[in-house]
């Protein structure tokens, strides 16, 4: 994603202690431009101030060409949503809930929202240009 001119993030709630410490036990810290957790400023998903500060840590603000990819319908795709990001769920063979409003886009597992964030690739460098 990085090559590709896209900056990488991690948003998560939680304890700072606790997840930060799982992000460098899996060497995800390492590979990402920010991780901001809950824990660390009492914000929390889905709130939108957590994905702003999510998106500062990235050396960003949040704007019309960020992206939400997570698992959770209400913290991270409607906070997502709510946030002003586009979005995509990891859905690992659930059905989506018939009562929260649907993501952009649906893919089975990381990796596929990976190869479609790859596909906006053009799309991510013209607008943050």
């Amino acid at each position: 994603m990085r090559p590709a001119g896209w900056r990488v993030g991690v948003a998560t709630n939680g304890a700072a202690d606790i997840q930060r410490a799982k992000l460098r036990a899996t060497g995800i810290s390492e590979r990402v431009d920010g991780v901001f957790v809950s824990g660390e400023a009492d914000a929390r998903k889905p709130q939108t101030r957590h994905f702003a500060l999510a998106a500062a840590r990235c050396g960003t603000v949040l704007g019309d060409s960020g992206w939400m990819v997570g698992d959770n319908p209400v913290t991270d795709i409607g906070g997502g949503r709510s946030a002003g990001l586009r979005t995509i769920w990891i859905g690992n063979g659930r059905s989506w809930p018939p009562d929260v409003p649907g993501p952009d886009h649906v893919v089975p597992h990381a990796r596929a929202a990976i190869d479609l964030l790859l596909l906006h690739s053009f799309d991510h460098t013209r607008t943050a240009a």
